[in-house]
């Protein structure tokens, strides 16, 4: 209901605040701005129409789609008219003895909400198909011979339900991964946001990359169904059970609190899965001392851990993991990303939020991830593959 009469109130004041300011002064840009905003009007309560008397499943790939783009119409169009509504109507307000309003204040509200528009409008339908393949070389000290040179692929983050309408352009990345040619595939996990049917036959496309020696995956604390308003605790052991095997008929072995030793040439590598569960701050690790349990020796051990904080608290240090790779931040979809500038909201939470960070003779990887979350922007935030090549030091 508070929603409701928001968007309301938005819709009433918008065209009085565009007359009140642009009318006299210049017709042909009000009458623009006018039918701009009837169309954007006229989307918005089309998806909120939809998304509010939606009586399927919660966790379907349409549903979730239809409140992501809600989402983002409020953060690109709802809040940026409030802003302009707000600027102009102080202007009012400091004004009511003489009349009018004050102009710069009103021209501030349209300067703001314009750019507000036009940065979300960017990260919506441009930022979060800006696909990079980051390229990162490891030194590992003492690398086994027959690993110096072995190509890593890491993917992280799908969150699939922002693929609904975009199916061609996941099997193009996934296409993308097999050009990279990888000995190992990796997933970090968040398959889904909510729940298992937003998989929707996305197994076929995942399938499609593949790594030579394997591919493997752990799950997030989104795969758990932790976000899903409905789920009963039954629900929930039956969804992480679906997922299971959506996820391995996607190619990949599940890694739950466990590991596997693959055999490459005459080396061993020991690969290990943590589960993921709860949300920030209250996140739940799994059980790393039973995932490594009889792990016999081996030349390398890599970890799968969706959050990156678990790193810092049972890892470094503490274990003799070479690599760990990580996803979960998403960069938190907006910051700055460059050659010279890597800055995020979200290093605030996670200290290690994108990117490689060795400390002695261990590695942290974090994946920015594929997908979009709640919001379906990216802005200056590219998605990532990650390409890792090993090398001996």
């Amino acid at each position: 209901m508070i929603l409701l009469i928001f968007l309301a109130a938005t819709e009433f004041f918008t065209p009085a605040v565009l007359r009140q300011h642009l009318y006299q002064r210049s017709r042909p840009i009000y009458y623009i701005l006018l039918i701009a905003h009837l169309l954007l009007s006229f989307w918005l309560w089309i998806l909120y129409i939809e998304v509010k008397g939606d009586r399927g499943f919660y966790d379907s790939p349409r549903h979730i789609w239809s409140m992501m783009q809600l989402n983002g119409m409020i953060a690109g169009v709802v809040i940026p008219r409030a802003l302009l509504i707000i600027l102009h109507y102080t202007g009012r307000f400091l004004r009511r003895k003489t009349g009018g309003y004050i102009n710069w204040l009103t021209n501030i509200g349209f300067a703001v909400s314009i750019a507000i528009f036009l940065v979300i409008a960017g990260g919506t339908l441009r930022g979060r198909f800006n696909f990079k393949t980051d390229e990162v070389e490891i030194k590992i000290k003492g690398l086994h011979p027959d690993l110096d040179g072995l190509r890593i692929v890491q993917i992280s983050d799908l969150h699939l339900a922002g693929f609904h309408h975009h199916r061609k352009m996941l099997e193009e990345e996934m296409q993308a991964v097999n050009n990279l040619d990888p000995d190992l595939l990796l997933n970090t996990g968040d398959f889904v946001t909510f729940g298992w049917r937003e998989f929707n036959n996305f197994d076929t496309i995942l399938s499609i990359a593949k790594g030579k020696h394997g591919s493997y995956a752990v799950m997030g604390n989104h795969d758990f169904g932790t976000y899903h308003p409905y789920f009963t605790d039954a629900d929930r052991v039956n969804n992480i059970l679906r997922l299971n095997q959506l996820v391995k008929s996607s190619g990949y072995l599940v890694l739950n609190d466990e590991h596997t030793v693959i055999n490459v040439k005459n080396a061993r590598i020991g690969l290990i899965g943590i589960t993921t569960e709860g949300r920030h701050p209250d996140i739940v690790h799994g059980d790393l001392d039973r995932a490594i349990m009889d792990l016999d020796s081996v030349d390398l051990q890599i970890l799968l851990s969706h959050d990156p904080n678990h790193w810092q608290l049972a890892v470094k240090g503490k274990t003799n993991i070479d690599l760990t790779l990580s996803g979960h931040t998403h960069g938190m979809q907006m910051g700055i990303y460059s050659d010279k500038i890597k800055w995020s909201p979200s290093k605030y939470f996670y200290p290690h939020w994108s990117g490689l960070y060795p400390e002695g003779d261990q590695y942290h990887y974090v994946n920015r991830g594929l997908g979009v979350l709640s919001i379906p922007f990216r802005i200056w935030m590219p998605p990532e593959i990650t390409l890792i090549t090993l090398k001996r030091e």
